[in-house]
């Protein structure tokens, strides 16, 4: 059915080639397809061959039409991210369904200044075929340390890809961010799925007890960067043109280095330490420059 709703048209002669069987067996199929309620036709002569009828689609019973777009809709979007036969099988219900496929999705996993999407492709591989990866890590402080892992799911989660899976040296389910993974190598060694943990014991995504309520003041120079980086409902337009931003976030390294990244465009209204803090980190580095 598949061959003669993608080719239209064909003869015994080819389909007898494909299939390694005889013309006479064809036939019989043919007569099989027909007693189905198929409506399968032959036409004798120049020209002529075995057909389905044009407006021939299969039982929309079984999926409605917002079913069948819905279908090939999520099939387009995981050929976005090479997962593997999903081209093939678009192909072949687009065919069936009789529908065109709009091309309504585009991923690309690189940066702007790294073409090299491998460790995606990478863990994908190791996710689906559960094979261990091992890999050198860096934490937010900058330590290097080797992991082993069997990889559950990659994660999107604020801008930002992260996997997961079990780790063999803590014993426990962690998280991983993608940009801090090098010298990553996809084993041999398979692994069985585990059972499901109730909780992730993973420190990006549980809530700091340290965190901190920061008010900032942003010039209008930055307004490309407050509507990306903060949400809707935590910034307020001045008449001026500036930005009063509320945000929470855990105190650390990370929160000093952004807000200074905002260079003479930031002032900090509050808390009264980290405005302390930011003044010490600036002086530093003008000193760096006298």
């Amino acid at each position: 059915m598949y061959l003669l709703l993608n080719k239209k048209n064909t003869t015994a002669k080819d389909l007898a080639g494909h299939f390694g069987v005889s013309q006479r067996t064809i036939y019989r199929d043919i007569d099989t397809l027909c007693l189905a309620g198929i409506p399968v036709y032959t036409e004798k002569g120049k020209g002529g061959g075995i057909s389905l009828l044009p407006e021939f689609v299969l039982d929309k019973s079984i999926l409605s039409e917002q079913e069948q777009s819905e279908i090939l809709s999520a099939l387009h979007g995981l050929t976005s991210i090479k997962m593997a036969e999903a081209n093939k099988i678009l192909k072949k219900l687009s065919v069936i369904f009789n529908k065109s496929v709009v091309n309504w999705l585009e991923v690309d996993f690189s940066n702007w200044n790294l073409s090299n999407d491998s460790l995606f492709n990478d863990l994908k591989i190791a996710i689906l075929e559960k094979r261990i990866v091992k890999f050198d890590y860096y934490s937010s402080s900058g330590e290097k340390t080797c992991r082993r892992i069997e990889p559950i799911q990659l994660w999107f989660k604020s801008k930002t890809w992260y996997v997961m899976g079990f780790c063999l040296t803590k014993q426990d389910v962690r998280t991983f961010r993608l940009t801090r993974i090098k010298n990553i190598k996809v084993t041999e060694k398979h692994f069985s799925e585990r059972k499901p943990q109730e909780k992730y014991s993973d420190t990006e995504f549980t809530p700091h007890k340290n965190n901190i309520e920061l008010k900032l003041k942003i010039a209008p120079e930055m307004a490309y960067r407050v509507y990306d980086e903060f949400g809707l409902d935590r910034v307020k337009k001045q008449p001026d043109g500036s930005f009063i931003v509320t945000a929470a976030f855990p105190e650390d390294h990370w929160v000093y280095g952004t807000i200074l990244s905002y260079g003479e465009y930031i002032e900090v209204l509050s808390p009264k330490h980290i405005q302390k803090i930011i003044k010490e980190k600036a002086q530093k580095i003008s000193q760096k420059y006298l």
